[in-house]
């Protein structure tokens, strides 16, 4: 049998495993990489980059609304999900063959397989190739996680969601999460009747507790049924609807049943367990601070480390890989004060620890303002944005800053480059306000 032999062999062509190729490919190593699905990963065919499209078209139906507020007639407006699905699909293609090309340009040797490990540097792949590495790189990701209950076949995750066939009339939502609340925020915008079943007593677990209590309200006025403290423990189908139970012993008819759960990672059937590398008992590939897992040729980055599930942490990942894999420049990647944006609607951007967090280890002081933005006022919607920072007292350092409003993903990747510089409240203070915008309100904070 021939094998075919590089120095870099990467199983997984998300956003980390093409940027590890590429850069890697660039400094002159013979580079392969496999993918069984599509190349993109997650964020790009069924993540981030379809649901902001998604949530880009629930949008336009509160931007009708509000338009007549402003003398605008908006009426005769539809929606046709048909229409919305053909546009999203070849946007995502373009940017799949996007990604496809530069890795050829690059000259990275690809394959469209499913890859696994038969030994430290000894690759499988499901075509029957066979081929060898010096350096082999874990980049597979994460998958959607459904409990088991009754009827779980029914239910339907965030990989199969972008492709419904036709728009359902009613949906249930499970899940109090930031994929759970965006679905629910998405489809309640396109008019589906939705409700969100959580099992905690707030939404969004680990965020700041007003930014959680102010999406639930804004969420429910907004017209989501949003059901805390219960789950959903049965599943059935009948002719017309699928017919769920509830803990509570209530029971809901649905057309559509989505599972927004949690994320595990996709580490299974690699043969990673049975040459050695060590697993969390979730999956996830346990790496030391250079991303080496417990077999030294061996490493892994992004969703299926189980660290900071993001897609930019993930290429920044494969940065300090090549670095330390390539370059010979032992890297460890930064996942410290890390923005992050929620695309609920209302939208959240954070940045750095929530009051209780900063809390329990300094003596914090808290600024925050409640204004309903000035479009708001003129459309006749009564949403006010939060924003909030929390500070040391001592030292007057920004420890971190909250955000739910209009643009706040845009807001806190800016406010996030002066507090990774360390930045005081005064030093927002000193810097002149841009008026009128919501963001003059950061530097203004009292």
């Amino acid at each position: 049998m021939v094998e075919l032999a590089f120095d870099i062999f990467i199983i997984g062509a998300g956003s980390g495993g093409v940027r590890a190729a590429r850069l890697a490919a660039a400094q002159g190593k013979r580079v392969g990489i496999a993918e069984e699905f599509r190349f993109g990963g997650t964020c790009v065919i069924r993540g981030c980059v379809p649901k902001k499209l998604m949530v880009n078209a629930a949008d336009f139906r509160e931007t009708f609304s509000d338009a007549l507020g402003f003398g605008w007639n908006a009426e005769s407006i539809s929606f046709s999900w048909e229409k919305f699905v053909r546009s999203k699909n070849k946007e995502i293609e373009r940017l799949e063959n996007i990604y496809h090309r530069n890795l050829t340009l690059s000259g990275v040797s690809i394959f469209s397989s499913r890859a696994k490990l038969v030994s430290s540097n000894l690759i499988e792949l499901s075509d029957g190739t066979v081929c060898r590495s010096k350096i082999v790189l874990i980049a597979t990701g994460g998958k959607p996680f459904v409990p088991s209950f009754e009827g779980r076949q029914y239910a339907i995750t965030s990989n199969d969601i972008f492709d419904l066939p036709e728009l359902p009339k009613k949906m249930v939502v499970v899940g109090g999460g930031y994929i759970a609340s965006e679905f629910a925020g998405i489809f309640t915008g396109m008019g589906v009747s939705v409700t969100q079943i959580y099992r905690g007593e707030k939404l969004l677990r680990g965020f700041d507790h007003e930014i959680r209590d102010h999406l639930t309200v804004s969420m429910r006025n907004r017209g989501t049924n949003i059901l805390c403290e219960s789950e959903v423990i049965k599943c059935e189908k009948d002719v017309a609807a699928l017919v769920l139970t509830l803990s509570n012993g209530d029971t809901i008819n649905t057309d559509c049943l989505l599972f927004a759960t949690g994320r595990r990672p996709n580490s299974l059937n690699l043969g990673l367990e049975k040459i050695g590398v060590n697993l969390a008992p979730d999956g996830a590939v346990e790496v030391d601070h250079l991303q080496r897992s417990s077999i030294s040729s061996i490493y892994a980055i992004g969703d299926v480390t189980n660290r900071l599930n993001l897609t930019p942490i993930a290429i920044r990942d494969a940065i300090a890989f090549v670095d330390t894999a390539v370059n010979n420049n032992p890297s460890s990647p930064d996942h410290e004060l890390v923005p992050t944006a929620v695309f609920t609607r209302p939208e959240i951007g954070i940045v750095g620890l929530t009051e209780e967090e900063a809390s329990m280890e300094y003596s914090v002081e808290v600024y925050k303002t409640r204004f309903n933005p000035l479009a708001n006022v003129i459309a006749g919607k009564d949403e006010p944005t939060l924003m909030k920072m929390i500070v040391d007292k001592f030292t007057r350092k920004v420890l971190g800053c909250h955000l739910i409003g209009p643009n706040s993903a845009e807001l806190i990747q800016l406010a996030a480059v002066a507090i990774k510089m360390g930045a005081s409240k005064e030093d927002f203070d000193k810097t002149c306000a841009v008026h009128p915008t919501a963001a003059e309100e950061l530097v203004t904070l009292n």
